[in-house]
């Protein structure tokens, strides 16, 4: 034992000298008692012996008390003696029956538990590429104590690394840290740094260097809608999860994979028990759990796909924009309909992940979130709403066969317009795109030519004959379809369509009256609803769900991101299942005429897309779709188009969807044509598991520059509009091999509905009031991006005469996080 013993008490003497001086007092004590007794020895024979009497009595016979006074002494005693017996029996619990707890207090009160991040879990393409990986980072670290006691450690350590002495001071001020654990003030420094610390300690008390990993994406702007980012864990969010062994400073998932899949690959946080002064200085460590890697996710994306869909859609609005069109921005999918695994996903603009990494700073949240830039953050393949045009139609043609409104055989003749019977205000007639006549045609020539008179006069009649059909038998079907409904797709932040409706009109007038005025329905409401104008505004996503769904012959899937779940020594955790989310009935008497009309739109001279597929070797890999030019005037028309293929037996569904591009012919159609001719030479392999070692792209050098960044976390703002009328390893690069501990899956995980409308999703939100209206900024080629050159304002359309005036409104821009959601059926 030290010379200082316990709790720093100086031992001034050893138990034989202590012993040697009781020794020594007790004898004093004894001699000194016997000389007193001495001189009585000598007259022992006058001793006398006498009853020994009580204190009481022997008081009481001095002072000459009565009886009274007695009594009185004698309950004093009782109370005395009741006082100290009491006090023996609380020592006897305090000393011996609660030690233990006792005990447990006080190393509770010396002893601090601080977390230990894991290594996140990989997220993968379906053949093994890693999207986003792990790195380790030098990271310096300061007390706040020890700053404390010496302040000037602050500016040695800011010269040192680098960084602002303010920089620093803010890093300290964050409240992200307990008093105990020291605050990060700079990552990714150099070794250089590192050696320099180490070999100066004394003038750095309270720095230490430590390993960091960190979130990598190595392949860039691929698929950045898809994965999503990390962020620091919100107020709000920490009171829901603490529970679950969060704390305040975690890094958790807040949008794409990251945000859905957040407990799988969030992995096992390992525990440091520290000792600490009464001061909450820490002053030593005591044991360490270490922490357990994430599972990892594999994606049913093909990332050589996924890169060849993004540079087609960027390449085509660079085109575009030469050409003289806006083309603002848009977005382009790829599924399986035979099981809805999204084999591809692309938004425009977009932007690079990592900025994400470390804590992304104001001016670079402001660069991906502000409308002047088009909001590069917002993910338009399933948060963006535009009008769908003339491919609704699949709604419409379905619902007229269905209810028996006309038969496959139906004959109508077109002129050109449609002039609506008895009609004798406003305007009463409407006319196909460019006036065009076909004369007598049938439901197949209708789709491929996209005839509008033909689907005007569907209108009319679902319309005129409602008391048989009801209010809305288009609208019911369009819901079988998924437009209109949140599809379930396994990410968060799924915009919810609208489909335009007597119901929807009385909703928006009772909740936005001046904005819409009007809440009434007319016939010529009715006619631009059937073939995809008015109100109605759709996602990408749940246009291509409902073509899968036709593509399929009927069953409707949630569309998948995620395959599987993968432990870090390879084991499959979970297979994800398809997941139907509904049904549509296409017997062949419906289906066969419908698809004879989608196959027509690509080869029959009256096609409109036969001109964007001439030279396609259409014999090789048939594929059959529609095209969409959806009316917002005055701006161009938003462009779709949305095919499937091989026609005997699809196995992929391509919808693309470009803003202010024109033609459904001239924008949408030709990515959808390179993406089918890429997947007739480049298929789709099967994902086989477990996977081989994971492919990782060589690690790219990263600045040596050290950043302190402060967190932000925050939802990103949409530019959006309510439209009316008829317009239309560690060690320094991401981990390749899986640690030799294996963890199990953490229970939980993104929950999932089977409920046709949804999936549920940890952070998502839906909204049916509002249009998109954001643009991209950037034009780019398959591998650069260059300076904003266009800027847009809110959509506005116009009116049919049997529209009431001044319906033509727009709301202008409302944040993604405050949109509200109206119902489709009040």
């Amino acid at each position: 034992m030290s010379r200082h013993g316990h709790r720093g008490v100086p031992r001034l003497f050893g138990p034989s000298v202590a012993k040697r001086v009781l020794d020594y007092l007790g004898v004093t004590w004894l001699m000194v008692m016997v000389a007193k007794l001495k001189p009585d020895l000598s007259r022992t024979s006058d001793l006398q012996i006498k009853p020994r009497q009580s204190f009481v009595k022997r008081f009481l016979s001095r002072e000459g008390h009565s009886p009274k006074h007695e009594r009185r002494l004698k309950i004093i005693a009782v109370v005395v003696f009741a006082a100290f017996g009491i006090l023996l029996v609380r020592l006897y619990y305090l000393q011996i029956l609660n030690a233990p707890s006792f005990s447990r207090i006080v190393g509770s009160n010396s002893v601090r538990i601080a977390q230990i991040s894991p290594p996140r879990g990989l997220i993968l393409g379906r053949n093994g590429t890693v999207l986003a990986g792990d790195s380790v980072s030098e990271e310096v670290t300061l007390s706040r104590s020890d700053v404390s006691a010496h302040p000037g450690i602050v500016g040695r350590l800011a010269a040192v690394v680098g960084v602002p002495v303010s920089q620093i001071s803010q890093a300290l001020s964050s409240n992200l840290y307990t008093s105990y654990q020291p605050v990060p003030v700079a990552s990714n420094v150099p070794m250089s740094v590192v050696v320099y610390i180490s070999e100066h300690q004394p003038e750095f008390q309270g720095v230490q260097v430590v390993a960091k990993t960190v979130r990598t994406y190595p392949l860039g702007t691929t698929a950045a809608h898809v994965l999503g980012y990390l962020g620091q864990i919100t107020p709000s969010e920490y009171k829901v999860l603490q529970s679950k062994g969060y704390s305040v400073s975690s890094q958790i998932g807040q949008a794409g994979i990251e945000s859905s899949y957040q407990n799988y690959l969030r992995g096992k946080p390992g525990i440091q028990r520290l000792e600490v002064n009464a001061q909450g200085q820490v002053v030593g460590k005591l044991a360490a759990s270490p922490p357990k890697m994430g599972d990892s996710v594999v994606l049913n994306m093909y990332v050589p796909l996924q890169q060849q869909v993004a540079a087609d859609l960027a390449n085509e609005i660079t085109a575009l924009r030469k050409s003289g069109e806006p083309a603002t921005g848009g977005a382009a999918i790829v599924m399986d309909p035979n099981n809805g695994h999204v084999l591809a996903m692309a938004s425009y603009p977009t932007y690079n992940p990592s900025v994400w990494t470390g804590g992304i700073s104001e001016a670079q949240y402001q660069a991906i979130t502000s409308p002047a830039n088009h909001v590069p953050l917002l993910n338009r393949a399933i948060d963006g709403l535009y009008t769908p045009g003339s491919s609704f139609k699949l709604a419409t043609a379905t619902a007229a066969l269905q209810d028996h409104l006309i038969t496959p055989t139906y004959t109508y003749h077109d002129t050109g317009s449609f002039t609506i019977p008895g009609c004798h205000v406003g305007k009463c007639s409407f006319h196909n795109a460019g006036y065009q006549a076909l004369g007598n045609i049938q439901l197949p020539i209708a789709i491929s030519a996209s005839d509008d008179s033909f689907f005007y006069n569907i209108g009319y009649q679902f319309w005129m004959n409602r008391a048989t059909y009801g209010l809305d038998p288009i609208q019911k079907v369009a819901a079988e379809y998924s437009f209109g409904q949140l599809t379930g797709i396994d990410l968060p932040g799924e915009n919810v369509g609208r489909v335009d409706s007597p119901q929807v009109r009385q909703y928006l007038h009772a909740h936005y009256p001046q904005a819409f005025p009007y809440g009434s329905w007319y016939t010529g409401d009715n006619l631009e609803m059937a073939f995809g104008q008015g109100m109605t505004v759709l996602t990408p996503i749940e246009m291509a769900d409902a073509y899968a769904t036709f593509a399929n012959g009927g069953t409707r899937y949630a569309p998948e991101v995620a395959g599987a779940i993968v432990s870090p020594s390879g084991k499959v955790v979970k297979r994800i299942p398809p997941l139907v989310t509904g049904h549509v009935s296409l017997p062949s008497w419906i289906r066969g005429p419908m698809l004879a009309g989608f196959e027509g739109a690509v080869t029959n001279p009256l096609g409109t897309a036969y001109y964007t597929f001439q030279g396609y070797p259409y014999s090789k890999f048939p594929i059959a779709g529609k095209t969409g030019t959806a009316s917002q005037n005055p701006k161009p028309p938003v462009s779709w188009f949305t095919g499937f293929g091989p026609v005997g037996s699809p196995r992929y569904v391509v919808c693309a969807v470009i803003n202010q591009a024109g033609y459904g012919a001239n924008g949408g159609a030709p990515v959808v044509r390179q993406i089918f001719q890429y997947l007739m030479n480049h298929p789709v392999p099967k994902m086989i598991l477990p996977l081989p070692s994971p492919v990782t792209p060589p690690a790219k050098t990263s600045s040596s520059t050290p950043v302190v960044k402060v967190p932000v976390a925050r939802p990103a703002p949409a530019t959006v509009g309510v439209s009316t009328g008829s317009a239309g390893s560690l060690s320094g690069g991401p981990v390749t091999v899986a640690p030799s501990s294996t963890s199990g899956s953490p229970s939980g995980g993104p929950s999932r509905s089977t409920s046709s409308s949804s999936r549920s999703t940890r952070s998502g939100s839906t909204s049916s009031s509002t249009t998109t209206t954001t643009s991209p900024t950037t034009t780019t080629s398959p591998t650069t991006t260059t300076s904003p050159t266009t800027t847009t304002s809110p959509t506005t359309t116009g009116s049919l005469s049997t529209t009431p005036p001044g319906s033509g409104i727009v709301v202008g821009a409302v944040p993604a996080y405050k949109r509200e959601s109206p119902s489709r059926s009040p």
